[in-house]
């Protein structure tokens, strides 16, 4: 590990991580069936204390336990990562009620949560959601704001200005923990035509009559789902945040989140490199070793080199994080981009130099280049995080910029 910004204890601290992935979630790992929630090794997530301390902990230790696993078991990261992402919202938006209810269960594995942002015409622009939430008024008579709805649990319904219960109609796709969740994070639209305006997000647990699902099978053996909301209902007992603001709840997720999928593939792009390191120092190439043929050394040296600079913008962005900078977005986005795309080269890279044995089901390298494409999809393809990069730099400029030299 580099010593960028990290103490002697964080350094350690990653060290046992990456011992405790290989010798006790390994295991777990490879007894799941792909394409399927694994809740054993959630729940062993949960017992070695790693699911709280995504709520416990900053944005700078989920980067440096995200790396740490998956160098070791990118099953396990994903696993814990999608623990994260799916009761986040709930964590820093949820009411007592909710978070009493669900955190204690995702911390010690027996809960899967899942976050239910994209849609078939909404994937990275989340701004375009067409999921609806339909508000419906509780009846005026005899106190008709304290009638028990039955589909909810009996609890009262209460009147206020505006819908205090609505009913949920449209369709998600590419929900990691789809259809196996406990719960989902949704986000439908309350207000028409709003864009990133009018979008609410709404706790839904997984036993809610008109909520179903199908699995997907994907390159890579992660539990991925579409969701059908066919009038699912919800009350304002359901909302995250604030009825027509849940966008603000899904981009500060993604902001917390980012730099922490660009810390996983960190991970993996150095379990390449250390294996191209042992496969080139001990292959017999051409009268010598692999290693000393001088275009395979420059490679080598380039895939660290990449490596290391995206550890340290990941490293950047997490401390920018924790420490409430105004450039999150930025940061965050360029972290995201720089790591996935680096890892992406770093493990081509890898299979190259190894040869067709790479390519053999089972070996180290053909997990992770089927492990290392979607990241440069998922939460912002790499041509969203350009945009958002993009519009960030711009909006400072300009900001920076004095009465007399603004347009």
């Amino acid at each position: 590990m580099p010593a960028f910004a990290l103490e002697p204890e964080q350094t350690a601290w990653c060290a046992r991580l990456r011992t405790l992935a290989a010798q006790r979630l390994r295991p777990l790992a490879d007894k799941g069936e792909p394409g399927r929630v694994n809740r054993p090794l959630v729940a062993e997530l949960g017992r070695l204390g790693l699911i709280s301390r995504l709520f416990d902990s900053g944005a700078l230790a989920l980067c440096l336990m995200r790396e740490s696993l998956a160098y070791a078991c990118t099953e396990a990261e994903t696993a814990l990562a999608l623990q994260g992402l799916g009761a986040h919202p709930v964590h820093a938006h949820g009411t007592p009620a909710q978070r009493e209810r669900w955190l204690p269960r995702v911390a010690d594995g027996t809960a899967i949560a899942a976050f239910a942002l994209s849609e078939p015409g909404a994937g990275s622009d989340a701004a375009a959601l067409a999921l609806r939430a339909d508000g419906e008024q509780a009846e005026d008579a005899q106190g008709a704001g304290t009638q028990p709805d039955a589909a909810l649990g009996g609890g009262p319904v209460a009147e206020a200005d505006g819908p205090r219960r609505w009913r949920l109609t449209g369709e998600k796709c590419w929900i990691s923990n789809a259809p196996e969740a406990d719960f989902y994070t949704v986000f439908a639209r309350t207000i028409p035509g709003a864009g990133a305006r009018g979008v609410t997000a709404f706790l839904v647990p997984a036993d809610r009559p008109g909520l179903t699902g199908t699995a997907l099978e994907m390159l890579s053996p992660h539990p991925l789902g579409t969701l059908g909301l066919d009038a699912v209902p919800v009350t304002a007992d359901d909302v995250l945040g604030e009825t027509d603001r849940g966008f603000r709840v899904a981009m500060g997720t993604l902001n917390l989140f980012r730099p922490s999928v660009g810390a996983f593939a960190v991970g993996m792009a150095q379990a390449a490199l250390d294996a191209t390191l042992d496969h080139t120092r001990r292959r017999d190439a051409f009268g010598g070793k692999l290693m000393d043929l001088q275009t395979v050394a420059h490679q080598v040296a380039e895939m660290a080199l990449r490596t290391d600079a995206a550890r340290l913008m990941v490293y950047a962005a997490a401390t920018a994080y924790d420490a409430a900078a105004p450039d999150v977005p930025r940061r965050a986005a360029m972290a995201k981009l720089l790591a996935t795309e680096t890892a992406q080269y770093v493990v081509d890279t890898a299979v190259q130099l190894h040869g067709a044995r790479a390519l053999r089901r089972g070996h180290l390298l053909e997990h992770l280049y089927r492990e290392v494409r979607a990241p440069r999809i998922y939460e912002g393809a790499s041509e969203v995080q350009r945009g958002i990069i993009a519009k960030e730099l711009y909006a400072t400029h300009a900001a920076s910029l004095t009465p007399r030299e603004a347009p």
